[in-house]
């Protein structure tokens, strides 16, 4: 049958929209933004991980949480041993247990002294370092434009680390923390020179800013980024939460924050945190796109771009109570290496 000419036009634009469609489509299904690992090389087996309020908590919050069935569990000397022993033997030597939120009026919340005691000795034991995850939501449990809110604060910080000095320092959690926000370098700058001597002050950093996810209360610019890493001695980046829909684009993106983070850190020791979680029915996390695997070959794709710096330390899981035998395993084999 004869073709007549607008037939044939319409043809040669069903081509080329075909063509518009699976260009795109061929070369997304092509890109390989990531890198696998698998002989170690980047494990320094300085790594840390965020843990739950169960191990610090005292009796009132099991209690007021509902969990007083694991209230003895958790202070079993036996199971602290062999939990903190799991993970010294993956190389996690940096541990954030939970000890949030702050009141409002600037008090930590409430632990279990012989507990925490309990903890330290297992933990020196096994050369790990203890730093309480303290802070809270900004503007609701922690005010640091409150002059008064921060001496408080200061104050329980400084009294925990004192009666028990073992603990290797606080880990500051504040969420969110606006870039170019001046009261929380003042909080930090109060922090630094009121902690005892050798305490380490840790911070959960936010990462660079992201086209994906333009919100500055979840992000830092490379200013900001750099007066916070002048003004502690140890920072966790969080590298999740992005609202990102596809997995490349999260690797290519913990590729570059991976980059940035440890050029921007100022020298400051450094551990890249990475999701180990699922919360459900939240628009800015998607446990199919942010999850170790694809956080994991991102982070090896921005370390093999130049030799490891010394305050390079590592990475910090996000989180201990989240993550499973499957998750482990893919740890030990692609980031430790099988050690």
């Amino acid at each position: 049958m004869r073709v007549i000419p607008s037939q044939r036009r319409i043809k040669v634009w069903l081509v080329l929209l075909a063509l518009a469609v699976l260009m795109p489509a061929m070369g997304y299904w092509r890109w390989s933004p990531g890198l696998s690992v698998e002989d170690g090389r980047h494990d320094h087996g300085t790594n840390g991980i965020w843990m739950s309020h169960r191990w610090l908590g005292d009796d009132a919050w099991f209690t007021n949480n509902d969990r007083e069935t694991l209230r003895d569990q958790y202070r079993d000397p036996a199971f602290i041993e062999a939990e903190l022993t799991m993970l010294a033997d993956r190389g996690v030597v940096d541990l954030f247990p939970h000890l949030a939120p702050t009141s409002p009026v600037g008090e930590l919340p409430g632990v279990d002294h012989d507990q925490v005691e309990r903890f330290l000795d297992q933990a020196i034991a096994n050369k790990q370092r203890v730093l309480p995850w303290i802070g809270g939501v900004f503007e609701l449990h922690s005010q640091p434009a409150n002059g008064k809110w921060r001496a408080r604060f200061v104050g329980s910080v400084c009294a925990l680390l004192e009666r028990h000095p073992r603990l290797a320092g606080i880990h500051l959690n504040i969420e969110p923390w606006p870039s170019g926000n001046a009261d929380l370098l003042v909080l930090l700058d109060e922090l630094r020179a009121a902690l005892p001597g050798g305490a380490l002050l840790s911070v959960a950093a936010y990462p660079p800013p992201t086209r994906w996810q333009p919100t500055p209360e979840v992000h830092w610019d490379e200013g900001y980024f750099r007066q916070v890493a002048r003004r502690c001695d140890h920072l966790a980046i969080m590298m999740y939460d992005t609202s990102i829909p596809l997995g490349k684009p999260y690797v290519a993106l913990i590729d570059k924050w991976t980059q940035e983070a440890i050029l921007w850190s100022e020298g400051t020791p450094v551990l890249l945190g990475l999701p180990c979680y699922a919360d459900q029915a939240v628009d800015y996390h998607n446990p199919n796109v942010e999850n170790l695997t694809n956080a994991l070959a991102g982070v090896h794709a921005g370390l093999a771009q130049n030799d490891l710096p010394e305050h390079y330390r590592g990475v910090a899981l996000y989180s201990l109570w989240e993550m499973d035998g499957h998750e482990w395993k893919y740890f030990d084999q692609h980031y430790r290496g099988g050690k």
